[in-house]
């Protein structure tokens, strides 16, 4: 008998820690660097689905999910990777949210997470060299490629009548394929692009850069890069010389911090950044709003990630990686019942139960070949002070 109640013991504590055992998400974005300022709501939109998950009690038989977040700065691949190799190592995390740059997301992926068979969903690394890298099977983006976004920038000028544009980026591998993508889709489309020229970060003076822009001339100044570094750096000089006074603003380049520094001086000017006037994304911003969650770039595809990754282990039944991955485009995208922010409980069960779902969430997500999205886009125009959303694309 004493045996007996031994054994029964020691199932119960191996069941026990098993069943109540949280998963664990890591959300690695650049807390500091040059888009510190969009990170805290992205985190928070990530989060906020988990939240919505562990509350339902309907994850694999009822897990809590549990963030984990880490520093991945944006620009330092050292040590981002460091970061993403102490969520797997220390933390033990099960799949990645992040990161949130292209050049780290690369080192992230290719030297932590596929040697550690980790899966991860950027909300917000657009290079397009990250649509043909070998990934194993591992990597995804709520972000569509800046090919995309080039495409629509071109296709804003030409509708605003810009014929000439000198053009500056960041000089990294997001800059680089913006810009490249930026110039061919203009030239395709009968502007002209004066001048291409990179600009590093973090430096004080951006006066020898914007001379070498100014000599080449344009309508505009395209500006690939950060609102919290070069790219505000790069337009106060452009308009304490008079050299431009209308910018182009890719979505590096949109959010409040960067009006908030320039000023009245930054009203006309005009870009893209990805988004949607969908059923999901209505309801999306009333979410965050009740959570306190600031609203602003990339704040929605890091829900849409995060719940895609929680999804995804639904429809494996497991939380590790190697098995979710197979999933994740199977609940991203038709057939099955269409899921919006606030429904990921009712998306558990139907899972559960044996169903299927197609995830739309907050930016119509669909996802396409090597799982990106499709892309969807807003038209911004600052005026008075402000981001404001002129039409979608």
């Amino acid at each position: 008998m004493k045996k007996l109640v031994l054994a029964l013991a020691a199932t119960t504590m191996l069941a026990g820690p098993v069943l109540a055992e949280d998963v664990k998400i890591g959300v690695i974005l650049g807390f500091t660097g040059p888009i510190e300022s969009l990170t805290p709501g992205m985190a928070g939109g990530a989060e906020l689905a988990m939240k919505e998950v562990s509350d339902s009690g309907a994850l694999l038989g009822g897990k809590k999910v549990v963030p984990v977040r880490a520093d991945g700065t944006c620009v330092d691949a050292a040590a981002a990777q460091a970061a993403a190799e102490r969520l797997i190592t220390s933390d033990n995390v099960n799949a990645i949210m992040g990161s949130d740059c292209s050049g780290v997301t690369t080192a992230i992926l290719q030297n932590v997470a596929m040697p550690n068979g980790i899966a991860m969903i950027s909300p917000s690394a657009t290079s397009p060299a990250l649509s043909d890298l070998e990934d194993n099977g591992l990597f995804f983006r709520t972000s569509p490629s800046d090919a995309r976004q080039g495409q629509v920038l071109a296709e804003v000028m030409k509708d605003r009548g810009v014929k000439s544009a000198a053009l500056t980026y960041t000089n990294n591998d997001y800059g680089k394929g913006l810009a490249d993508s930026i110039k061919s889709n203009v030239e395709s489309m009968g502007g002209k692009i004066t001048i291409t020229a990179a600009h590093e970060d973090g430096k004080g003076d951006y006066s020898a850069e914007v001379g070498a822009l100014a000599q080449a001339g344009g309508d505009v100044l395209i500006v690939a890069g950060y609102l919290d570094q070069g790219g505000k750096g790069i337009i106060q000089a452009a308009l304490d010389s008079g050299a431009f006074d209308t910018f182009v603003l890719p979505d590096g380049m949109i959010g409040d911090s960067l009006p908030a520094a320039i000023g009245s001086d930054l009203d006309g000017s005009f870009g893209t950044l990805p988004g949607t006037d969908s059923p999901g994304a209505a309801t999306y911003a009333e979410m965050i709003d009740a959570a306190g969650i600031k609203p602003g770039p990339y704040v929605a595809e890091s829900y849409d990630a995060a719940a895609l990754l929680m999804l995804a282990m639904q429809a494996a039944g497991s939380a590790e990686s190697a098995k979710l991955k197979d999933k994740v485009v199977d609940v991203a995208n038709a057939p099955g019942e269409k899921i919006y922010p606030g429904e990921l409980a009712k998306a558990l069960k139907i899972l559960a139960d044996g169903g299927e779902v197609d995830y739309v969430g907050a930016t119509a997500v669909e996802l396409i070949g090597p799982g990106e999205s499709a892309g969807n886009y807003r038209e911004i125009l600052v005026d008075g002070g402000q981001n404001t959303t002129v039409k979608f694309r």
